[in-house]
């Protein structure tokens, strides 16, 4: 099996996120192409929706860069993409949006966003080690395989693909919130919510698509390990 299997997992995997980033990156331009009737900007909406769910201690922020746009729970700051921060179309009330959702979650106590935080040393560790072991394991560093420490390297990675299952529920529940209340508080109009809805959906999948990678690699690497282990 080699690492060919690995190869071809990898390249399916990374085929299938390119098509989808790109998909994502279409639409957005599409949408921000859409002013919103109400003519809010992305930092109004932002500040507005955190405003209507009691949140005063949230800064909103401009960013560098494309599709930069993210919460740090760290320092409570909404950052946002200068073309999502000023704008004033369907995509930037989309991603101004979701992204208090995030910093909703954080005031609420979500749960998930909660074990999500509570990993992230841990995955940051893992993320660097287990390739390297796990290509110890292999043999591939020092000549012979070993399955206790491919096993130790699969322990390792499967950490981060827990990460990136939790990741999943985290950015669709802040997604429900961004279109719940952009709907609920008349923000757009039902044909501006239905592009909003649209564009979340497609960043949704740019989460999946790397969640069903990490699983299916795992699985992969589970798969080499029980070869291992009978051969041995």
């Amino acid at each position: 099996m080699g690492l060919m299997g690995y190869y071809l997992i990898a390249g399916i995997m990374f085929l299938v996120g390119m098509i989808v980033s790109n998909r994502l990156k279409s639409k957005f331009t599409e949408y921000s192409q859409i002013g919103l009737r109400n003519g809010l900007s992305g930092r109004e909406i932002a500040e507005k929706m955190l405003h209507d769910n009691g949140i005063y201690d949230v800064r909103v922020l401009s960013t560098p860069g494309e599709l930069t746009d993210h919460y740090n729970p760290a320092n409570k700051t909404v950052n946002l993409s200068p073309d999502v921060y000023a704008g004033r179309s369907v995509s930037a009330a989309a991603v101004a949006a979701h992204e208090c959702g995030h910093a909703v979650q954080h005031a609420t106590a979500y749960s998930m966003l909660q074990f999500r935080s509570a990993i992230v040393p841990v995955v940051n560790i893992s993320s660097q080690l287990s390739q390297w072991v796990i290509l110890a394991g292999l043999g591939l560093m020092f000549g012979r395989s070993n399955p206790t420490i491919l096993l130790i390297g699969i322990v390792l990675f499967a950490v981060t693909t827990l990460f990136t299952l939790i990741t999943l529920p985290v950015e669709y529940d802040a997604s429900n919130r961004a279109l719940a209340w952009l709907e609920n508080n008349g923000m757009t109009t039902a044909a501006e919510h239905d592009k909003a809805a649209d564009a979340l959906k497609w960043a949704a999948r740019t989460y999946l698509v790397a969640a069903i990678s990490s699983v299916a690699t795992l699985l992969y690497y589970i798969l080499l390990f029980l070869n291992a282990r009978d051969r041995d």
